[in-house]
């Protein structure tokens, strides 16, 4: 037995060196230390040894197991050594090729036009303040010095939810929300830009949706000559310290007087052309004095403040500062437009 165990033991490891896979490794495993291997039928004999021979057989048996099973997993080790490395080879990157090239983006033309304005008026001190697009009729017109069935109303048609719940027309309501919160004793400087819907056919100048930025400064002793200062000031730094405002009378029922800003025609420099239809002038805001009414409403001494508002649309400024020929462009998400813009 003990010769027998000692043939088994180098046919085995003879076989293991030759083993070329996992495999291979795994049929060796079975075909010598399986249950009906060699080994296991030479162990089938000890019941014909002595009681002095057969620990020292048993002993041989299991050095013969545990050299064959260390044999073989020296092997498979090498094997998957050599596996792995022959995949790393073929699977190896050339890092010295050139990187695809990637394209990056930028923020969209309104929203850094948006951006540019809120660093301009924050830059004189103006607060940037935020409100519901799904508003209510009072926020959205009754605060604002428009009861129902007030013909301007019309202006504005818009989409609404329930008779009091509608899609804001202009960003006016954060005006009276914020004035509201103030309880008439504090005084107001702020900006409200954000989205408004209007129920609108969509054209080269018109939308269904647009967005909005309206400003309000609300204090003691406050005068129109404050509001053209700081839409002086805004229009320079928008377009150019050339660029020339005037100021022409309007309506709006929050504000009262009510104005018009224009301001000189770039292309012509105020010489008349068929940018600015002859005239030198291009409108591109309206504002005012605040109501009266307005100031009451919100808890205000009209007697004792006073205040100017203004709104504009930040789409009108991003076509007059870049040449922009239709407002839908800004919503069609056409990368050709929008790419042109990143740096702007």
């Amino acid at each position: 037995m003990k010769e027998r165990l000692e043939e088994l033991q180098q046919e085995a490891l003879k076989k293991v060196d030759q083993a070329d896979s996992v495999q291979g490794l795994k049929d060796v495993r079975v075909e010598y230390l399986g249950k009906k291997g060699p080994i296991t039928e030479v162990l089938r004999g000890m019941g014909k040894l002595s009681k002095e021979e057969r620990p020292v057989i048993g002993q041989l048996a299991n050095d013969v197991r545990e050299h064959i099973a260390q044999a073989i997993e020296t092997k498979q080790t090498a094997l998957e050594d050599a596996a792995l490395e022959k995949q790393l080879e073929e699977e190896s990157i050339d890092v010295t090729l050139p990187a695809r090239p990637v394209k990056i983006g930028g923020p969209h033309l309104l929203t850094s036009i948006v951006e540019e304005i809120e660093d301009l008026f924050i830059g004189m001190g103006f607060e940037i303040k935020e409100g519901p697009e799904v508003e209510t009729d009072y926020y959205n017109f009754e605060a604002l010095n428009l009861p129902k069935g007030h013909p301007a109303r019309d202006m504005q048609d818009s989409f609404y939810v329930t008779e009091e719940l509608l899609m804001r027309t202009h960003t006016s309501p954060v005006q009276a929300r914020t004035m509201g919160a103030k309880d008439g004793s504090e005084p107001v400087k702020m900006i409200c830009p954000g989205k408004v819907y209007r129920r609108d056919t969509d054209d080269a100048t018109h939308s269904h949706q647009f967005t909005q930025i309206e400003g309000l400064l609300v204090d003691k002793n406050v005068r129109m000559s404050d509001l053209k200062g700081v839409l002086n000031a805004f229009a320079k730094q928008m377009f150019g310290a050339d660029r020339e405002i005037r100021l022409r009378p309007s309506f709006f029922p929050f504000t009262e007087p009510s104005v018009e800003m224009d301001i000189s025609c770039k292309v012509c420099g105020g010489k008349g052309c068929s940018v600015c239809k002859g005239t030198g002038w291009i409108e591109i805001l309206g504002g005012g004095m605040v109501h009266p009414n307005v100031l009451e409403m919100a808890g205000y001494d009209p007697k004792e403040y006073s205040g100017f508002a203004f709104g504009m649309g930040p789409e009108r400024i991003a076509m007059l500062k870049y040449g922009v020929d239709d407002i839908r462009h800004f919503y069609t998400n056409d990368i050709r437009f929008l790419e042109q813009y990143h740096k702007a």
